[in-house]
């Protein structure tokens, strides 16, 4: 850990439902090492199917759960261990963007609740005149007008007004991190590209990092600076999202890359990838490469956890098939 790391996933292991059956449980994620510098504003993407640890490793982030094993840090300090003044720098500083843009509304208010409540919470404004002024300049920023949504109920609006208005209510409490959890999954393919824009807006004009949490590598490839790839809660491919997405080296991510439809309508898509239920169970084999089941290319060697070699690309694959590119890498930082 440096001083120019704003946070760190330092070998992070979650585990749920444990017994003395099954002591380990289910494993939802494993010894990750992830790491967002202070002084450099990314937006780092986490793709995976279902089942393989994303919503996890963004509830970790969030500080709503505490890891099996390693630390969340940060600013250097190990998120279970702060001090109330620290844990409440921490609640400002680190805010959440969900996948439904009308559950974190209560419907029997207007939207003005949702934008007021972080203002109370925090003492943003010294009084009510000021916190309407930062409520305005927060929706301009994300492309809207307050006339045009203050005094409205969540049903008013539409779902990507809903969603925006979510990212003002976190630019008012000026974050250093933004954990996006499938943001644009349940809004109209029409209005993806305009919560997309405003997302990468975020890193770009405002200095704020992300982690993107997503099942979709089209809009990873659009957004991200850099890509994990998790399955059943291991990284198996990092580096660039470009790169990583033109030129997949895992086999994993070769499927979940040849699985994105195509734009033929020649071309029937038959790409469906889910994790076989009984991987997810307590006690599932968890020895060795996890994907050397479903891998055309499965040997010998993957009966043991590969270590990450360096891909042709670049990027960081646990995969044997890598080995002799170059020495055991260190994981990516």
């Amino acid at each position: 850990m440096t001083g120019k790391n704003l946070l760190e996933f330092d070998s992070v292991t979650m585990a749920f439902g444990g017994n003395k059956r099954n002591p380990d449980g289910i494993v939802a994620l494993e010894d990750l090492n992830l790491v967002i510098e202070a002084d450099k504003p990314s937006i780092i993407a986490i793709a995976g199917e279902s089942g393989s640890g994303k919503t996890t490793l963004a509830r970790l982030g969030l500080g709503m759960i505490k890891p099996t094993g390693g630390r969340v840090i940060y600013k250097g300090q190990d998120l279970w261990a702060m001090s109330p003044q620290e844990r409440r720098d921490y609640r400002r500083e680190v805010q959440a963007i969900f996948q439904d843009p009308f559950a974190v509304y209560n419907p029997f208010y207007t939207v003005d609740r949702l934008l007021l409540t972080p203002i109370r919470t925090f003492k943003l404004a010294k009084d009510r005149t000021q916190a309407q002024e930062m409520i305005e300049d927060a929706l301009t920023k994300v492309g809207l007008r307050a006339g045009e949504v203050l005094g409205r109920y969540p049903h008013q609006l539409s779902g990507g007004q809903r969603q925006r208005i979510v990212v003002a209510r976190s630019l008012l409490l000026q974050p250093k991190i933004i954990v996006a959890d499938e943001p644009v999954s349940m809004i109209d393919a029409s209005l993806r590209a305009n919560i997309l824009t405003k997302l990468k807006e975020l890193r770009d004009e405002f200095g704020i990092s992300l982690l993107y949490i997503t099942h979709d590598l089209a809009t990873a490839h659009q957004i991200s600076d850099k890509i994990f790839v998790l399955y059943r809660g291991r990284a198996v491919e990092i580096g660039d999202a470009s790169t990583v997405i033109r030129h997949p080296q895992h086999p994993y991510t070769q499927l979940l890359v040849s699985s994105i439809p195509r734009p033929d309508p020649d071309n029937t898509w038959e790409g469906r990838v889910e994790i076989p239920l009984e991987e997810l169970t307590p006690g599932a084999d968890r020895r060795g490469c996890l994907f050397r089941h479903r891998c055309p290319h499965a040997m010998v060697e993957c009966e043991t956890t590969p270590g990450h070699y360096t891909g042709g690309y670049g990027q960081s694959v646990a995969c044997y098939l890598y080995q002799d590119n170059s020495q055991v890498a260190e994981v990516a930082q």
